[in-house]
């Protein structure tokens, strides 16, 4: 397919400046791009061209600065290119203005922070809004909570794709390439036999790097060994002094032990400072959507304090990788969970050994981009069948079903020989077949399901008996064995040609057999 993902506008892709959307993108793209034709539409930049193409990939750039500004090139864009998929990133008010030029083309919305709050968006520009998705993506389940407590109809649509890490740039500390990381940064900052701990960051107040250093000079007095790595600035590629920056850095001078500011790190680099560090801290005061820090920590093998903010404990099993601070406006918190990791220094290891774990089996770029690519081919066969952008949870489910077992709104062929033996076997799963038969069904509100319903309603002597959820079982259970039967008899169809379909057969079955035992009883 013919794909356009689209970046805010704040931050350049591929992320030469930093920021946490331009990363995902950079790191899912080229995986993408092995399986469809994928243009990056994002803002201009200075050192970038407007237009290229790069490992087959064409990043097109426009004019930013304010949003209005971006969503007015966006449209001027989409006159003249057309996609079958547009996957935009974090902005909800730009459907509307991509639905003026393209009316028709499937739209997918990654929400990397909560920009459905009525301070972003009004009511009724949020809920059209959702009507024109086919699928709401979200980096954490928090993401996803916030958007559909304040639109239910959104349930059905929001899906969370955890985001992922290069795990060949961040390294684990008993590989070759983190020692040797390791002994640069160390050297070049005076800081050979430390035991480093690190905040990575953006330095504002909610990020809260002020209450990490804060809970150091008592953390001090028990471990005079210890160093501070504040990685970080105002914004990405700003090394401007903010108040907030200037309190931090005053507040750091005062501390008994050494603090090294780097100011912004160019996200090529940042992976050094993990490998230099031997604890992580995220100390977020806010409710952080899920910082991606996480998982570079995670990958570099580090064990991890952090808060019990947004999303933040999604990925942190306690006391396996990491540590999670309830309290975190509370300085003493954080001496306290950093002095025991700094006081067991086997397990804080095996945390970090632990997270390296997670994030190979979890949180790999190919991960995300294979759950990406599963958005994608639902709304493909959508599009194969002409089945509209929906609110129904069922059809979800049902495109699943469909993908999986490449069972459509047809006729099945069944050709004696070869042909039927493959297509039974593809068709064996009894579950599986009555899952999709079910779930179909229930999406097109037709006469299997009205059958059900009836079927329940007769067993059932009080709707609200205790007993309905095995009553529900017990019907659904004699439909699985009628399908056993339909296939069966099939499997035994002598004919040259036949014309099977799943759907109609069962219905018919299953009331034919309803008829017989109402009969005999």
């Amino acid at each position: 397919m013919n794909i356009l993902m689209i970046c805010t506008e704040k931050l350049p892709v591929p992320p030469i400046r930093g920021g946490a959307i331009q990363t995902y993108i950079d790191g899912v793209s080229s995986l993408l791009a092995k399986e469809h034709q994928i243009t990056i539409l994002g803002r201009d930049d200075p050192s970038l061209e407007t237009d290229e193409y790069m490992m087959d990939i064409r990043y097109v750039r426009i004019k930013s600065g304010t949003f209005e500004t971006y969503a007015d090139g966006v449209k001027e864009f989409l006159r003249t290119n057309s996609f079958d998929i547009i996957h935009l990133f974090n902005r909800p008010k730009l459907v509307k203005y991509i639905r003026e030029v393209a009316t028709d083309t499937r739209l997918v919305l990654s929400m990397h922070n909560d920009m459905f709050t009525l301070n972003k968006i009004s009511s009724e520009e949020a809920e059209e809004t959702i009507n024109q998705l086919d699928q709401i993506v979200t980096i954490s389940n928090y993401i996803g909570k916030t958007i559909s407590d304040l639109y239910p109809q959104a349930e059905s649509k929001l899906k969370t794709i955890y985001s992922g890490v290069d795990i060949k740039r961040f390294v684990p500390p008993n590989s070759q390439n983190a020692q040797r990381m390791r002994k640069i940064i160390r050297e070049e900052n005076n800081l050979p036999n430390k035991k480093v701990i690190l905040f990575a960051g953006r330095l504002s107040a909610n990020k809260g790097a002020d209450i990490l250093i804060q809970a150091i000079p008592e953390l001090a007095k028990r471990h005079p060994d210890i160093a501070l790595i504040i990685v970080g600035s105002k914004w990405f590629s700003d090394n401007k002094v903010s108040d907030y920056v200037a309190y931090v850095r005053a507040l750091a001078s005062r501390l008994p032990i050494p603090v090294i500011n780097t100011g912004f790190v160019s996200p090529d680099e940042i992976q050094n400072w993990f490998a230099a560090a031997d604890i992580f801290v995220c100390p977020s005061q806010w409710q952080e959507p899920l910082a991606r820090v996480h998982y570079e920590a995670m990958a570099s093998g580090l064990p991890i304090i952090t808060t019990a903010r947004g999303g933040n404990p999604e990925v942190i099993i306690p006391n396996e990788n990491g540590l999670v601070i309830e309290n975190p406006e509370n300085p003493q918190a954080f001496t306290e969970q950093l002095d025991y990791l700094l006081s067991n220094v086997t397990q804080a290891r095996n945390m970090g050994l632990y997270g390296r774990e997670l994030v190979e089996a979890n949180y790999t770029w190919e991960r995300v981009a294979s759950d990406i690519l599963q958005v994608w081919q639902a709304i493909e066969v959508k599009i194969q069948n002409n089945i509209p952008i929906t609110t129904d949870s069922l059809v979800t489910e049902v495109d699943s079903v469909i993908q999986e077992q490449d069972i459509q709104n047809q006729p099945l062929y069944l050709i004696k020989g070869e042909y039927e033996e493959d297509i039974m076997t593809n068709h064996r799963s009894r579950k599986e077949k009555l899952k999709s038969i079910l779930l179909y069904e229930l999406s097109n509100k037709n006469s299997l399901i009205d059958s059900l319903l009836e079927k329940i309603d007769e067993k059932a002597e009080d709707k609200y008996a205790s007993n309905i959820n095995q009553i529900i079982q017990n019907t659904i259970s004699e439909l699985e064995e009628m399908i056993i039967q339909v296939d069966s008899s099939y499997q035994k169809e002598e004919a040259n040609s036949s014309i099977i379909n799943d759907v109609s057969t069962a219905k018919l079955y299953y009331k034919e057999n309803s008829k017989n035992r109402r009969k005999s009883s």
